[in-house]
């Protein structure tokens, strides 16, 4: 008889929302299943209900990562994002599964498990996952366990780079680790060297074509990055730093890692690309939800 426990993974982002059922080793046995994310509180409370009804007869457990700080019981969101409609906070995710208990996670959260259980950082006790997109997300793990702090917030990556009060953030502030190491910050670097705009996606094309103005705006986002490196390693002594999302591809790692452990007060970092996948958010919960049970 087989007793092996499974998890029902949803993945909530902004425009699409993946679903698969995951195993207490990490495997995912379905295949995903993709779905756009509706527009409206009501649309997304739909269909996560008919997720769980159709994918979830088998499964122990519902596991969500989702945007926003979630708190420390993981039963609600504490905090939405911008990319989340008005009201998605506000869900009680349980009563959309009337036979399963529902673990709900931070996506960023999920992704640091994910890496620490299964992949780039597997076999390190202390590891910092950052996950750079449009915005920038992190997980940490400290002694095999993820840092939560007291509310459930801990990982928002939204320390000062600066004082000059000089780029406003997606968090109402200025100046944020974000806002000079996302996507939307190598943009706003490239303004600042030339004062004009560029897209994200044109900055590291034109990069590719050896245009000078694109190429040090490139190494000035890395540069940023590694500052923030230095301090994050600096408080937390971890081994590994991995860095995951769509913009994680255009950093050289080994030059980021140079450039922090030339600055760094602690013992020397390993800077890696993730390895856990692009479903590593409901691989993450999955093993979270899987392990309270």
């Amino acid at each position: 008889m087989n007793t092996e426990k499974t998890a029902l993974g949803i993945d909530i982002g902004g425009t699409k929302i993946y679903a698969a059922i995951v195993n207490q080793n990490g495997e995912i046995l379905t295949l995903p299943v993709k779905y756009a994310t509706p527009k409206s509180v009501e649309g997304i409370k739909e269909t996560l209900s008919q997720i769980i009804e159709n994918q979830g007869k088998t499964s122990s457990i519902v596991a969500l990562a989702t945007a926003g700080a979630v708190n420390n019981e993981n039963t609600k969101i504490l905090s939405s994002t911008a990319n989340m409609v008005e009201g998605y906070s506000d869900i009680n995710f349980q009563e959309l599964s009337p036979k399963l208990p529902v673990f709900v996670e931070n996506d960023a959260n999920c992704a640091a498990w994910a890496e620490h259980t299964v992949g780039a950082a597997k076999g390190a006790k202390h590891s910092i996952t950052l996950t750079l997109g449009t915005g920038v997300g992190g997980g940490i793990i400290i002694n095999n366990a993820l840092l939560k702090g007291k509310s459930g917030a801990a990982g928002e990556m939204h320390f000062k780079m600066s004082i000059e009060r000089r780029r406003p953030c997606t968090c109402g502030t200025f100046d944020c680790f974000e806002a000079y190491t996302s996507g939307r910050g190598l943009a706003l670097t490239y303004r600042d060297i030339l004062n004009r705009d560029l897209t994200t996606y044109q900055i590291i094309e034109n990069a590719k074509n050896n245009d000078a103005g694109c190429i040090l705006a490139l190494d000035i986002w890395q540069r940023h990055l590694a500052d923030g490196l230095i301090g994050l390693n600096d408080i937390f002594d971890t081994e590994i730093v991995v860095l995951s999302g769509s913009m994680a591809e255009f950093v050289d790692v080994e030059y980021v890692q140079n450039l922090a452990n030339k600055e760094i007060v602690t013992m020397p970092v390993v800077v890696k690309h993730a390895s856990a996948g692009n479903f590593a958010g409901l691989i993450g919960a999955s093993l979270l939800a899987l392990n309270k049970i």
